[in-house]
Formats: C-alpha cells, sequence, structure tokens
C-alpha cells in the first residue's frame, strides 16, 4: 500500500509448450496490459499465464463533489410534485444523491496508470519471482524424475543388449530343427552352407547393435542436458523423440518375444519423459 492505494496480483500458470500470457486489470488500468505482459516474458519461456490486476484506492473528501445547481433542481421539482399530491411524503436530501450529475467525479479521483506503474511493477516482479521460486522446487522433482527414467531405460537396454546373441542362436536352432525333420521325413538333401547363409541373412536383419548404441548415446545426452542450468525443454523433446525412434526400430528388428517386453517398458518410460519434457522451459 501506497499514497492510499493498494495492489494485489495474482499469477497463476499451467504447462504448455509455448508461452501465452492473458491479464485481468481493475478498471481503467487496461492501458497497462501490454507493461504487464511483457514484464511476465521476461520471466518466463513457457506456460499458460494468467495475471490478475487489483487496484484500489482509498477514498479521500477530495474525491468527489456535488453539483448544487443539480441537487437544488432535482429538489424543486420533486417538492412542486409532491404539492400536487398532498399525501406525498417529503423527499429527503440523501435520496437525491444516486441522480445523475449530483455527484460530480473530481480530477483527483482520476486514475493516473502511469504513475501507479511502478509500485504495479514491483508488485508482479514479486510474484513472478515468488512462482520462479516455486517452478524451480518444482524442476529439481522433475529432473530427479527424468534422470530416474533413464536409468531404467538403461538397465532394460542392458538385458536387451545381453539376450541379442541368443536371438540369432535360437532362430540357428529352430533352423537346423526344421532341417533334420525335412531330412529325414522327405529324404531332402541341403547343404550346410545354406544353413550358414540363411543364419547370416536373418542375424544381418535382425541386428540391433547399431540403435543399442544410438539409444545409449542419447540417454547419455538427455542426462547431459537435464544436469545443465540453461533451459533446454526443446533440446530435451528432441532427444526423446530420437529415443523413441531407436526403441521402435529395436522392437521391429529383434523378433524376439523377450526382447519386445524389454521394449514396451522402455517406451513407457520415454512416454513418460515426453510428457514430462513439455513442461520444461
Amino acid at each position: 500500500m501506497q499514497n492510499g492505494t493498494v495492489v494485489a496480483v495474482e499469477v497463476r500458470a499451467v504447462n504448455n509448450r509455448f508461452l501465452k500470457v492473458t491479464v485481468r486489470t481493475s478498471e481503467g488500468y487496461n492501458s497497462l496490459e501490454a507493461e504487464v505482459e511483457a514484464l511476465v516474458r521476461r520471466h518466463m519461456r513457457r506456460g499458460t499465464v494468467q495475471v490478475n490486476l487489483r487496484v484500489e484506492r482509498e477514498p479521500s473528501v477530495e474525491d468527489y463533489r456535488l453539483n448544487p445547481v443539480a441537487l437544488r433542481s432535482y429538489r424543486q421539482q420533486l417538492t412542486d410534485l409532491c404539492r400536487e399530491d398532498e399525501a406525498a411524503a417529503p423527499v429527503p436530501w440523501e435520496a437525491l444523491l444516486a441522480l445523475p450529475g449530483v455527484v460530480i467525479e473530481t480530477d483527483a479521483r482520476r486514475i493516473d496508470t502511469e504513475a501507479d506503474w511502478p509500485m504495479i511493477g514491483q508488485t508482479l516482479t514479486a510474484a513472478l519471482e515468488s512462482l520462479s521460486q516455486m517452478r524451480s522446487e518444482e524442476g529439481a522433482a522433475m529432473a530427479a524424475d527424468l534422470l530416474a527414467n533413464g536409468e531404467a531405460i538403461a538397465t532394460e537396454l542392458a538385458s536387451i543388449e545381453q539376450r541379442a546373441p541368443l536371438v540369432v542362436a535360437a532362430y540357428r536352432d529352430r533352423l537346423t530343427d526344421r532341417i533334420n525333420h525335412l531330412l529325414q521325413d522327405y529324404g531332402v538333401s541341403i547343404q550346410p552352407a545354406d544353413v550358414v547363409r540363411e543364419v547370416g541373412v536373418f542375424a544381418d536383419r535382425s541386428d540391433i547393435s547399431e540403435e543399442i548404441v544410438r539409444l545409449r548415446s542419447h540417454l547419455d545426452q538427455f542426462a547431459a542436458t537435464v544436469r545443465t542450468e540453461e533451459s533446454n525443454g526443446r533440446k530435451l523433446e528432441f532427444v526423446v523423440q530420437e529415443m523413441l525412434r531407436e526403441a521402435n526400430t529395436i522392437g521391429s528388428k529383434a523378433n524376439d518375444a523377450e526382447i519386445t517386453r524389454h521394449v514396451v517398458e522402455i517406451k513407457t518410460a520415454i512416454e513418460r519423459m515426453r510428457e514430462m519434457v513439455q513442461n520444461v522451459e
């Protein structure tokens, strides 16, 4: 409160990929919406932000004055009407105050937005700093959650890496069993080189070593980005998108139920990360 003027600012923010600012002000302060939005944009980069600005002034004796001409005119006209109706009660003075033109708002009552802006700007800045502090605390908790999801993905990826060589061996065994049945039941002749070539084609088609290396690299990059002090929300979104691409490729190439189970867990963790990074500046 300053010079009889009270300023109250409420700032609400919800998650959004972009920054959208809406401002609601007391009557007469609409001209300050641009200044309010500019100040918000200096403190925030993303989110849907609603600013409610309320300015109240204590009334003083200098704010209003009576118009004696209008007041006497109303009084005289009503008195004349009462004379015509003997049953009518006299009209009290206070009943005339609400009539148009009786009370005049003086220049002292008129709003000077430029003079009030320093106090409004100071109050708004304090509110935004408080909001930023709360968002920082939430960001620290979010960073810990993101890193935990990254570690979960790394664990699943290690299991996939261990399982991958066994997939080719299992395919070779299945192929050998089928060939043995053919040789036994139908007397079909087949060269060992044919088996080796078929297994080699399968191994090449289902090789996921490059995808594993790239996904692990993305995990390292993601963790390093989360730990930086800079705002990297868009970069994190891009890295998550690349992680999901590699996970999908692993799932489609592996051709193994156990690897698919690990891929499902990886994609679930990536989806949680994707939802969270949309709220990071």
